[in-house]
């Protein structure tokens, strides 16, 4: 039975532990990766697409950022659209500050390429994996992998599993209070081979619910709608699909361009915080922590705001300075709980309530006013464009 011994078992090999992974063998801490899909599933999933100028600087200052600086969109700001008037919120001119289009599948691609260079220890398809001695100093993973039952000692474990991964699940509930918020609508989300009809993200308020256009390159647009959570992707064919784009999206003089649709699927929208991100030797980021509606493009930043945090801490650990890590639990929730925040504002003005037909009209128009006061403040798009692009914290 092979038994190995690390400073730091990550599980998970999502962009969080691949990235916590590489930043701690940057600061001279072995790790070794656990992770029970396939390499090839890691890589094809697609998820989120807008990175904060803070993720950009983090994944250029460890190295993995040429691509990125090649290949990624930048953009100054995004576009609100609402009662069929598009607004323009420039964050650079507000705070000088960007996002940067690149998806997911990409970052975890350039993560993998750094490993499979510098011959990390990453193991695809785990199973029964499970983790032990949390309350100790020698904590443990148990895995199996080509049939043989691996053991791994470490300092630390962290889990980078996602929220349904086994390490949030091996703090004893009495321990730990999970807070959950479902909302009342999902996201349908299309790939589709065609070029962006816009230069900037663009977020639409319509009668008929959400609709959002961005972009994954030149070649590539991603688009989003408001549907029920109790939909089903069947019901949803390619020329529907394009009427209600078309609807939602359209202003006057603008047109949408439309393209093959290469793939599409509804999400479920939710907000879900664990009220401890650490338990004894075992420290939970991204996903395994925390999830937030997609609206405010923060779900992929938040983990990498977790690994940057983390990293830093275990890394002073390393130096005999236990306070960083001591204190991540508390500090990282307090950045999410931020973000939470602003995650929620910007999905509930931006969505059509799904009460009764006088409800439902009073909150439209209310979210016409707040859109209107937003549009004409500038500290208002100050506020938005600090929340968007990334709070310093």
């Amino acid at each position: 039975m092979p038994h190995e011994t690390t400073r730091v078992a990550i599980i998970g090999a999502g962009p969080a532990g691949l990235l916590l992974s590489w930043a701690l063998q940057g600061a001279g801490i072995n790790s070794i990766v656990v992770e029970n899909r396939s390499q090839d599933y890691v890589l094809g999933r697609i998820r989120a697409g807008v990175l904060e100028q803070g993720s950009v600087e983090t994944l250029t200052r460890l190295g993995v950022g040429d691509r990125l600086a090649s290949e990624g969109l930048q953009h100054d700001g995004i576009y609100l659209q609402y009662a069929g008037e598009r607004h323009n919120v420039n964050f650079n001119e507000l705070i000088g500050r960007t996002v940067t289009v690149y998806g997911q599948q990409q970052v975890v691609k350039d993560l993998v390429t750094a490993h499979e260079q510098a011959g990390s220890t990453i193991y695809y398809e785990a199973s029964d994996v499970a983790v032990d001695g949390l309350l100790t100093k020698n904590p443990s993973v148990t895995f199996v992998h080509d049939g043989e039952r691996h053991t791994i000692d470490a300092d630390f474990v962290v889990g980078a599993d996602g929220f349904h991964g086994i390490c949030r699940a091996s703090i004893p509930s009495e321990e730990i209070t999970l807070f959950d918020r479902s909302y009342p609508y999902a996201w349908l989300g299309i790939l589709a081979d065609v070029a962006p009809s816009s230069d900037e993200l663009v977020y639409a308020l319509h009668e008929d619910g959400f609709a959002m256009l961005s972009m994954r390159s030149p070649a590539v647009s991603r688009l989003y709608l408001q549907v029920d959570p109790a939909d089903e992707i069947t019901n949803w064919s390619d020329d529907r699909i394009w009427e209600a784009l078309h609807t939602r999206l359209g202003t006057p003089g603008w047109s949408l361009a439309e393209g093959p649709i290469t793939d599409k699927s509804i999400t479920p929208m939710r907000s879900f915080v664990a009220s401890r991100l650490a338990y004894g030797n075992l420290f939970l980021v991204g996903d395994a922590g925390h999830i937030v509606p997609p609206t405010g493009a923060k779900g992929l930043n938040s983990a990498i705001s977790d690994v940057t945090e983390l990293a830093a801490a275990l890394t002073a650990f390393y130096a005999d300075d236990e306070s960083l890590l001591a204190g991540y639990s508390e500090s990282a929730l307090a950045r999410q709980w931020r973000v939470q925040q602003f995650s929620r504002w910007m999905t509930e003005m931006l969505h059509t309530s799904p009460g009764d037909l006088q409800t439902g009209a009073f909150d439209y128009r209310s979210q016409l006013g707040q859109l209107d006061y937003l549009t004409h403040s500038l500290l208002a798009q100050r506020m938005l464009a600090e929340q968007y692009t990334g709070l310093k914290l």
